[in-house]
């Protein structure tokens, strides 16, 4: 099983499948909301609206596991998103990555990519970069702010 073998719900209720990325450049992210990281929404849309034209796309996975920081409804954290940071990019409903519970993509993707945790993911906002092929490329700490990827994600795009 491979990045487009998964699929997750939208904001929009609906099922989309990984496929839609297919050929793209790919930040997968936990995301929450009353976290000391949120801001990287910010740096997110910044790199998202540099690269979308040329391919990248980012996937954002609300979570409330860490610290309980993202407690409110898929609605309430897609409004607060667009609201307070102007995200444009591709927002799914909240899930678990750790635990029993964890989202078969994010089991895929720490499989994949372990972190300093071995595969469990530390806290909101790691981030893991996938290349055109659909392949993980590589995981990011929370610490590191999406500014700090772009030169990997030019590398990924064909960008000398």
């Amino acid at each position: 099983m491979g990045f487009y073998n998964y699929s997750a719900v939208k904001m929009d209720g609906k099922e989309h499948s990984m496929e839609e990325y297919k050929g793209k450049v790919v930040i997968v992210v936990n995301t929450a909301s009353k976290c000391g990281f949120t801001p990287q929404f910010k740096d997110l849309e910044e790199l998202y609206e540099t690269y979308k034209e040329e391919g990248l796309e980012i996937v954002g996975f609300p979570c409330n596991q860490f610290a309980s920081q993202d407690p409110g409804s898929n609605d309430e954290i897609h409004s607060f998103c667009q609201l307070n940071y102007g995200v444009t990019f591709d927002m799914y409903g909240k899930i678990d990555v750790n635990g029993s519970n964890t989202h078969p993509l994010y089991k895929y993707l720490k499989n994949e990519a372990k972190g300093t945790l071995g595969s469990n993911i530390k806290w909101n906002f790691t981030k893991f970069l996938i290349d055109r092929e659909g392949n993980v490329a590589e995981r990011y700490a929370p610490t590191v702010n999406p500014a700090k990827m772009e030169e990997k994600i030019k590398e990924l795009l064909g960008r000398k």
